[in-house]
């Protein structure tokens, strides 16, 4: 039976568009096609989609309050299309919080100038968050986002946590020894930014690790991405720079489109960005950071591998792995995606599966 989606954009040309892209797909039908939020919200509880496609900016009602009322009336995975800009990627991140579960960029050509990888590319997104996601994916929304930053916490407070989410660590998970961690190393994709969202805002203040964090995303988010983060967070958060040093409670972001490596400089680590090799399919890739992690730490570190499509990262975790490191990897009930974290536990280097909401609270006794 395929997959049954309702497209929603106010533009004609690309709903047409999007629509034959997904129907050269045998495993999508196209079910329904809505012209804005109001629309949209009236047709899935009609039509009962198995996955929507979602524009951001229409009449009548946007795409982010369609989104919010849709995940409370009848859930079910939402696929946002974002413009490539500042503005778009503010907007995407608002989406994500309203419960959409993943984005891709409007202009396809942003996503391959070959139109079939473009079309293969939509086609695997859809199909992949549609099959993960009719429970549906996504149990709770996360808590909106604050009007302003939170204050920043002191070394003797502890993080707040939020009403719906645990505080308890995963039971039966045996925490690396004391002394035996030096760095704290994430890499996720498809559904990643609720994700390291979920996790972060776990982690306390006085949080005693550095972190690097591979999430895969187009250049022009990650800086709004890590300045989200770093409001919503007890521990800092930027984008990562060139030279930046490892820094206990500071997570360094991979910018998008590039790479991020570790490495020593005068006595002390630090991050190494560098242009990205044009024919490498993850800009950054987790792969890439962690195989650096491997040389500097090969048994220092905990990574974490979390929701995404593929399996980049389960080599870099090999590497750790090899070296002596933890590895954690997300459960696939949790995940939006379940590609990234099921590629390290099946090869066998997963020394604990956790739930999405065990990870951060989990890490945070470490």
């Amino acid at each position: 039976m395929p997959i049954r989606v309702l497209v929603v954009d106010d533009s004609g040309f690309f709903r047409r568009r999007v629509k034959a892209m997904l129907e050269s797909d045998p495993r999508l039908e196209v079910v329904g096609e809505a012209v804005n939020g109001t629309e949209a919200v009236s047709l899935t509880g009609k039509l009962r989609p198995d996955v929507i496609t979602m524009d951001i900016e229409m009449p009548v009602m946007d795409g982010i309050t369609a989104t919010r009322r849709i995940m409370q009336i009848s859930p079910r995975p939402i696929l946002m299309f974002s413009s490539l800009t500042t503005d778009g990627a503010k907007a995407t991140f608002d989406a994500l919080d309203a419960g959409a579960v993943d984005y891709l960029p409007k202009k396809f050509e942003d996503i391959s100038t070959n139109r079939e990888e473009a079309t293969r590319a939509l086609c695997e997104r859809v199909y992949a968050i549609a099959t993960q996601g009719r429970r549906p994916q996504r149990k709770s929304v996360p808590p909106p986002r604050p009007a302003t930053p939170p204050p920043r916490v002191s070394t003797s407070t502890p993080v707040a946590r939020t009403a719906t989410a645990p505080i308890t660590a995963a039971k039966g998970v045996k925490l690396p020894a004391h002394g035996s961690v030096k760095l704290v190393a994430i890499g996720t994709s498809t559904g990643g930014p609720v994700a390291l969202q979920e996790v972060l805002t776990k982690l306390p203040g006085n949080f005693p690790y550095p972190l690097l964090l591979v999430q895969h995303m187009p250049g022009s988010f990650t800086p709004a991405f890590a300045q989200r983060l770093n409001q919503l967070c007890a521990i800092t958060i930027k984008e990562a720079e060139d030279g930046d040093p490892l820094t206990p409670g500071t997570a360094l972001l991979a910018p998008g489109g590039k790479q991020m490596l570790l490495e020593s400089r005068s006595g002390r680590y630090c991050v190494k960005v560098i242009e990205s090799d044009p024919g490498l399919t993850y800009k950054p890739s987790v792969d890439i950071t962690f195989g650096s992690i491997a040389r500097s730490f090969p048994s220092q570190t905990l990574a974490i591998i979390l929701t995404g499509m593929g399996a980049d990262g389960r080599e870099g975790c090999r590497s750790l792995k090899n070296g002596g490191s933890t590895i954690w990897s997300q459960d696939e009930e949790s995940c939006v995606v379940y590609g990234m974290p099921m590629s390290v536990a099946e090869a066998g280097l997963s020394d604990a599966v956790l739930a999405l909401n065990e990870v951060g609270p989990t890490l945070a006794k470490v």
